[in-house]
């Protein structure tokens, strides 16, 4: 049995709705065969008769839970920065040639291992992820985050038009793939499959209509894509599925919307198509550097909040431009503000643990430090540059300190990266 316990400031979300949190000044996490058995103030674990000499003691740090996040690219990070265009000419010029370049599968392996360890670098410690069009290369991402011990959700990219034909698949194949990999990997330690259409434009009518049948089959995967990010790419949509009403109705047909589906951006919704959304229980991915980058538009959160539609955090790389959680809840404190609300530092956190956490139905594993959770956790050091720590020393509350680290914080804040208790990244 391995009993570690950690001794520090410690800070996690106990509920969303309402948010609540706990903040312990001089806590103790007891982390036991990779759970975490035990949370609370280190006076009451000295009065149990702890020797709290044994503890790994940093009382300047701050551990969270680990973040998670809800929409990420795994073969994107060559292409972080690409210069000059909107969503449809930059995956032409830049995405497509970057995603081709996964059928070799040396380069596929090296690349899963050095996107992963970029994440855990970040402290994200559970992503929903999609990888390419490639079977061997998604399949060398699961064996890449199995071996880490990550809890991760990834899907094959379906896609068999419109696009490159050296990344296209066809639509009775690219389904036999995603089976193949559903039936080695969907429930496989702690990993996931998402059935993954790029987007409606990319996938024929048929391969949409197979994927609703695979989803159907396999009830507890997830469905994830992209939804109504660029005014163009709605236009274009329509021209590709004529028989559509709408953009969400080219997912709605195929029965490839509901709760376990998470859709990317969602900048340029209807009302009907935010109330159907609802109704169906689809979740939204808000990637707000991405879309600001691409000059796609700006999410109206309070209006989806308003809608009763449930909206995680999400990088979006190679779009977005950082893989860091920290600095994407920066990034969508200023989209907010553009459009007239204040995202609190308290919400964001709470978005990027437990509410992400609830949005892919992983609340019962991770999200907080609640007794019997697996224990994915970070060391933030909110003295980790000169500027952070002079701002920080202004601050008064965990709220304030919070702010800056999401602010001016990003991967330097991340001390240390646990994945179920074990260090995987310092």
């Amino acid at each position: 049995m391995s009993n570690e316990a950690y001794r520090s400031r410690i800070l996690h979300v106990t509920s969303t709705n309402p948010l609540r949190y706990e903040y312990l000044v001089d806590g103790v996490l007891l982390v036991e065969d990779g759970k975490i058995k035990d949370i609370g103030p280190a006076q009451r674990f000295l009065q149990a008769g702890l020797h709290l000499e044994v503890c790994q003691h940093d009382p300047d740090y701050l551990i969270v839970p680990g973040f998670i996040d809800t929409h990420v690219h795994s073969p994107q990070l060559d292409i972080i920065g690409s210069y000059g265009e909107q969503l449809l000419d930059w995956l032409n010029k830049y995405t497509f040639l970057a995603e081709a370049r996964y059928a070799d599968v040396t380069y596929a392996a090296t690349s899963a291992v050095a996107f992963l360890d970029s994440l855990l670098d970040a402290g994200t410690t559970t992503a929903l992820v999609f990888a390419t069009s490639h079977l061997q290369a998604t399949d060398q991402l699961f064996e890449a985050a199995d071996e880490k011990g990550m809890r991760l959700i990834a899907g094959k990219v379906l896609m068999d038009q419109n696009a490159l034909p050296e990344i296209l698949d066809t639509a009775v194949g690219g389904i036999a793939d995603s089976e193949t990999l559903i039936n080695k990997w969907h429930g496989s330690g702690r990993l996931g499959y998402a059935i993954t259409p790029r987007f409606a434009g990319s996938s024929s009518v048929q391969q949409l209509q197979l994927a609703g049948e695979l989803h159907k089959k396999y009830q507890d995967t997830w469905v994830q894509t992209h939804l109504s990010e660029n005014r163009d790419e709605i236009d274009w949509v329509a021209q590709i599925h004529p028989d559509t009403s709408d953009y969400l109705n080219a997912y709605e047909k195929y029965e490839l919307v509901g709760e376990r589906s998470v859709f990317a951006h969602c900048l340029h919704l209807t009302e009907s198509e935010r109330r159907r959304l609802a109704d169906a229980g689809g979740k939204v991915a808000f990637c707000p550097s991405s879309n600001m980058f691409l000059g796609s538009g700006l999410l109206d959160f309070e209006q989806l909040k308003r809608d009763e539609i449930d909206v995680s955090l999400a990088t979006d790389v190679g779009a977005g431009t950082s893989l860091s959680m920290l600095r994407t809840m920066g990034e969508a404190y200023k989209v907010c503000q553009i459009r007239g609300y204040s995202l609190s530092s308290m919400e964001a956190f709470a978005m990027s643990t437990l509410g992400n956490a609830q949005c892919l139905h992983l609340d019962k594993y991770i999200g907080n430090f609640e007794v019997g959770k697996e224990a994915d956790f970070l060391m933030l050091d909110p003295n980790a540059t000169d500027l952070s720590s002079r701002r920080i020393g202004l601050s008064e509350t965990i709220e304030d300190e919070l702010f800056v680290m999401m602010t001016i914080g990003d991967e330097r804040t991340v001390v240390a990266t646990y994945v179920e208790g074990n260090l995987t990244r310092q």
